[in-house]
């Protein structure tokens, strides 16, 4: 009613102004209120059947007051109060979901192809780079030869998710940058009540607004990546991790629709706890530690079981601090896949890299032979 009434005035005015959102029940800017309701205009005619029209002003009840000036997120202001609960609209993330997973395994299977292809081919290359470099030896101070010393003393997992901790930490300087903070929330936070369904369910994986909830994750993935990467090996473990991100938002996405508690998510603790269970999955008797408390120790498979036991606690009786859908979810993905994914999916991808093969071997324009 505040919103017709000043656009009501400003048309007998005559005066343009900018609209300008009302937020958290607070009043209107200083200088808007000056142009709309704290100067007296010149009548018109018109002017008393405008107030006709207007009538009495609108009363707002207590519950209504109370709520505008409860403080929430931007987000939380978004999403609809009652959106509707049907399964049918989780049709389009599961489709998705079976398509992003497929395509994960398949790009990882033709990137350890090509891997191979690559290291058979720069064999003497390399060769022929070390004698040159017996040759001219680099300066001890050069800054381009620390760094390759540094990268070398990596592990290849560590190595490996330097990339993720990398684009971990640029999607987190974007959230601190005020006009994107529209475009984050639509594209890098997972919501059933959204618009936006799909490309936020693997975006989000990425996405942390907290610098803690930031360190926290990138930690843990450190500390399990030279394990994992290991096991897996490079393209594998991506495979699993980027699929875990969206099988466990489109658990978390089944779990807000079942419960009726919708809201934003975000980080990478789903894909996390895909490669933690798949590492407690196959070494349970590994000691792990705190590492606040290293004294301390416990073995992999107790500690799997007290995260999936708080999870499931706090999903039944609602704690709102954590997504524990999305934590289950993606600790039962690499549960599974230790267990009969690994068998199902990796080494059947036989037939897919042979038709790979073909079209790389394949004469023609761009064609060659291995």
């Amino acid at each position: 009613m505040a919103l017709r009434i000043c656009s009501t005035l400003l048309r007998l005015t005559g005066e343009e102004v900018v609209r300008c959102p009302v937020k958290d029940g607070s009043r209107w800017p200083h200088n808007f209120q000056q142009r709309c309701s704290f100067r007296k205009a010149a009548r018109k005619p018109e002017s008393k059947k405008v107030e006709e029209e207007l009538g009495q002003p609108h009363k707002e009840s207590p519950d209504a007051v109370s709520h505008r000036r409860t403080s929430t997120p931007y987000w939380d202001q978004q999403a609809p109060p009652s959106p509707p609960r049907t399964f049918s609209h989780l049709i389009k993330p599961l489709v998705f979901t079976v398509g992003f997973t497929g395509c994960s395994f398949g790009s990882a299977a033709i990137w350890q192809y090509e891997s191979v292809k690559f290291r058979v081919q720069s064999f003497f290359n390399e060769i022929r780079a070390d004698w040159l470099e017996k040759l001219h030896p680099q300066k001890r101070g050069d800054i381009r030869k620390e760094i390759n010393q540094w990268w070398n003393s990596l592990s290849e997992g560590q190595r490996t998710v330097t990339g993720i901790i990398a684009a971990n930490a640029v999607v987190f300087c974007c959230w601190r940058v005020p006009s994107l903070q529209r475009s984050m929330i639509k594209h890098f936070t997972s919501n059933p009540a959204s618009k936006t369904l799909c490309c936020p369910m693997i975006l989000s994986t990425f996405s942390h607004f907290s610098f803690f909830h930031m360190a926290a994750n990138m930690y843990v993935l450190w500390s399990f990546s030279t394990t994992a990467v290991s096991m897996l090996g490079r393209e594998q473990f991506l495979a699993v991790y980027l699929s875990a991100g969206v099988v466990s938002t489109f658990i978390s996405y089944v779990g807000k629709m079942a419960t009726g508690r919708f809201g934003p998510s975000l980080g990478a603790s789903g894909a996390i706890m895909a490669i933690l269970a798949a590492v407690c999955t196959k070494m349970p008797e590994s000691k792990l530690a705190i590492i606040f408390i290293p004294m301390f120790t416990f073995t992999a498979a107790n500690a799997l079981k007290a995260i999936l036991a708080m999870d499931m606690a706090g999903l039944v009786l609602g704690w709102k601090f954590f997504d524990h859908a999305a934590h289950l979810g993606g600790a039962m993905f690499g549960i599974w896949y230790i267990l009969f994914g690994h068998e199902l999916i990796w080494k059947n991808r036989e037939p897919f890299v042979n038709l790979w093969h073909n079209l790389r071997t394949r004469g023609g324009p761009g064609g060659g032979s291995m």
